[in-house]
């Protein structure tokens, strides 16, 4: 319990799906967490109560991450409430499908806005805000590593978290804080299941080792374990756990 104890975390997109989970587990572990969220407050606040009833601290916090005056503001109420910031996840994402020829621009912007300028923006300002020692887990995707249809523009926005993930390591380093991507494989989460036909999820599934799509709580584990001071040793990292997917 006592782990995290003292920490705070900011975990983006965590109304919901892996963000949640990941939330909860930290709190669990006695951090204190931020529910970042953008467009469900009820789902947010029903995570802050869930945590507080059990114990947890916890507070929601709305702010688009991808627009930097609200990554500013998010940091700032954080540091109100909670008086620093010491571990952030950045969860939050889109999935948008379809052939790359497909795509409009404005899927093309909005994608990598969510999904890369977000982190980009709340990395920027962890390089002045984060506390020493701190910890970055940015949350990447085993599509990366796969040429699969329909995914280019969604497994680039990956790629380039990856790279970012890489490199911010080393130039934040010096400060002690640590920078590592999680890849995790198809989840049984909202994002993944959308638009999909049962079909399609049973054959990727069938690309794992086991036969079978992850579980939320097959990833929240190394998400914590990266989370902690257990884990000083190990920057610049990007770990798949995809079930020997890729």
């Amino acid at each position: 319990m006592s782990q995290l104890k003292n920490k705070t975390a900011i975990v983006t997109g965590s109304s919901r799906g892996l963000g949640k989970k990941t939330a909860i587990e930290l709190s669990k572990k006695g951090a204190n967490v931020i529910i970042n969220y953008n467009a469900s407050p009820e789902e947010a606040n029903s995570v802050v109560q869930e945590i507080v009833s059990n114990g947890g601290n916890a507070i929601a916090i709305k702010a688009d991450i991808s627009q930097s005056v609200e990554v500013n503001e998010l940091f700032t109420k954080t540091i109100e409430h909670f008086g620093k910031v010491d571990i952030i996840v950045n969860n939050a994402g889109i999935m948008i499908t379809k052939f790359l020829k497909d795509f409009s621009e404005e899927e093309f912007d909005r994608q990598f806005s969510i999904n890369v300028k977000s982190v980009f923006l709340m990395m920027k300002l962890a390089a002045e805000k984060l506390e020493t020692n701190g910890r970055i887990i940015n949350i990447s995707s085993t599509t990366s590593r796969l040429m699969m249809p329909t995914y280019a523009i969604y497994s680039a926005t990956k790629a380039a978290v990856e790279q970012m993930t890489r490199v911010f390591a080393k130039e934040i380093g010096n400060k002690g804080i640590t920078v590592n991507s999680v890849l995790p494989g198809p989840l049984n989460t909202e994002l993944f299941r959308k638009d999909k036909p049962q079909e399609l999820i049973d054959r990727i599934a069938n690309l794992s080792a086991f036969g079978r799509i992850g579980e939320v709580d097959d990833i929240v584990s190394i998400i914590s374990f990266l989370a902690s001071e257990k884990s000083q040793w190990i920057t610049g990292q990007n770990f798949g756990i995809n079930g020997g997917m890729a």
